[in-house]
């Protein structure tokens, strides 16, 4: 029986009812624990996608058509973010369009910049300068999303991509969930996100999950198998080299739907029910998450990746949705 599931379900789709008329045609970002304010963004940011998203699941949840017209409205106003030189545009655009029932041509238009901006000496779409710093970087939370985009265009693009991310997440000592190129002297590894960040094993886990589709996918699935056995926890830390600090619920809500994409049910539903039994707040709100610990910021909040995947994958759990294939 899973009751507990629809009812946490309706009660994150309740919540994302009153973000949206509390932040109008803003994009929310996260939210203080005591107050449920959110913070926002006027553009969305590399977040703006989850929002849109969570707009679409809760258009199909209540097929009321308030909601569809929301859940329309903010996917154009993602439009800006389509030629902008950042891999964050896999999670904006196909989150933000994947259980859209009207992507406005947003997917196709985002999928082909994403395709003409990659290295093809470095085998991916870099992380770039949309938001400052180094722009030749491979972080990890440039994969998930970006490996079924680009393969609505081009698969070899989309497992390169994946392929070398992998390479230097899993392959490379020191491990690291960031990496710098230097023309002529090659990878090194960067200090930021740490090595021990929570949802750098979720993100890679879940492009795992996206690739399982993709022509040749089964080049990677063996390592999914080291992914979760180096990491066992339930709700990890923010940060590993901090076992007793916060928390970061976020990381267990994207691993919970990549176990799902990856068959693993019976370990997906532990993590949920986790989640609902001691984070889900009575008004729909998942708290625990961590934005940025090193930077203090949002360290024990509502974060709206975190609302967004914890519905995603109770929607899959519960039957209202399926999980979108890679492009064959």
């Amino acid at each position: 029986m899973l009751v507990w599931a629809e009812a946490a379900l309706a009660s994150v789709l309740a919540r994302a009812a009153g973000t949206r008329a509390e932040v109008g045609d803003r994009f929310p970002l996260y939210a203080n624990p005591d107050t449920g304010t959110w913070k926002t963004t006027a553009r969305g940011s590399w977040t703006g996608g989850f929002w849109a998203g969570l707009l679409w699941l809760r258009a199909r949840y209540t097929h009321d058509a308030a909601d569809l017209a929301a859940a329309r409205a903010c996917t154009a106003r993602l439009a800006d973010w389509a030629e902008a030189d950042t891999a964050t545009r896999g999670l904006i655009f196909w989150y933000g369009t994947a259980l859209a029932d009207d992507d406005l041509g947003l997917r196709d238009r985002a999928a082909r910049a994403c395709v003409n901006a990659v290295d093809p000496d470095l085998g991916l779409v870099p992380w770039g300068s949309a938001f400052g710093g180094p722009r030749l970087l491979a972080r990890v939370d440039g994969v998930p999303g970006m490996v079924p985009l680009l393969a609505t265009v081009n698969a070899e693009a989309a497992r390169s991509h994946l392929r070398r991310h992998v390479d230097l997440c899993l392959g490379m000592r020191p491990p690291g969930w960031s990496w710098r190129h230097d023309p002529g002297a090659g990878w090194t590894a960067f200090t930021d996100p740490p090595s021990g960040w929570s949802r750098g094993p979720a993100w890679l886990l879940l492009a795992l999950a996206e690739a399982t589709d993709l022509p040749g996918g089964n080049e990677f699935s063996g390592h999914v198998d080291t992914l979760l056995t180096q990491h066992q926890c339930l709700v990890p830390p923010a940060d590993a080299a901090h076992p007793d600090g916060p928390r970061d619920t976020s990381a267990a809500a994207i691993t919970a739907l990549a176990l799902l994409g990856l068959g693993y049910q019976d370990r997906a539903v532990a993590i949920l029910e986790v989640l609902v039994g001691s984070h889900l707040s009575a008004d729909g709100c998942l708290l625990d998450g961590c934005y940025d610990l090193a930077a203090g910021t949002a360290v024990r909040h509502e974060l709206i990746w975190g609302d967004f995947f914890l519905a995603y994958a109770l929607a899959v759990l519960t039957g209202l949705t399926g999980l979108p294939a890679s492009p064959r």
